[in-house]
């Protein structure tokens, strides 16, 4: 066999392992909550809100604690990409002039690995996160977004 097609069938393995990178479910955000927490599902919409911090209060009248994922991590790139819809300086920028006009009351509190965001979620009643689907393990409880779980290829956060 001839070099260049040895190198033309390792080119289009890379291609097709790429292409499906994508849908790799390490790849997939799962929705994270503290296992009290009395929601099943939210809407893509409620989510964003939550996020935003434009709804600060689960239903029970809990307070909602957001955490992030501090920057560079793969999930947090997937969250400000589908659920902020901002870069990164965008996001910072949001989120103190949010503080700034006093509209929340604190902003959301980084988590600097995904064990770490697994658990605080554990232990704060009302909080909210996000994990890649293969480090959501025990203690925390996955929302469903529009009814569907993170094993769905429609789930919006791949």
């Amino acid at each position: 066999m001839s070099w260049s097609r040895l190198f033309l069938i390792a080119l289009f393995g890379l291609l097709v392992s790429s292409a499906g990178y994508a849908q790799n479910p390490t790849n997939t955000v799962a929705i994270v909550v503290h296992p009290a927490t009395k929601t099943d599902n939210l809407s893509f919409d409620e989510l964003r809100r939550i996020f935003r911090g434009e709804r600060q209060f689960w239903a029970d009248g809990s307070r909602i604690t957001l955490l992030v994922r501090a920057p560079v991590s793969q999930e947090r790139t997937v969250v400000l990409s589908k659920i902020y819809r901002m870069t990164e300086d965008q996001f910072r920028q949001y989120w103190i002039a949010k503080m700034f006009r006093a509209e929340v009351a604190a902003g959301p509190k980084i988590v600097y690995s995904s064990e770490m965001a697994r658990e605080l979620v554990t232990v704060i009643p009302g909080a909210i996160g996000f994990l890649p689907l293969n480090a959501v393990g025990g203690g925390v409880k996955v929302i469903k977004i529009d009814n569907m779980l993170p094993s769905d290829p429609r789930y919006p956060l791949r």
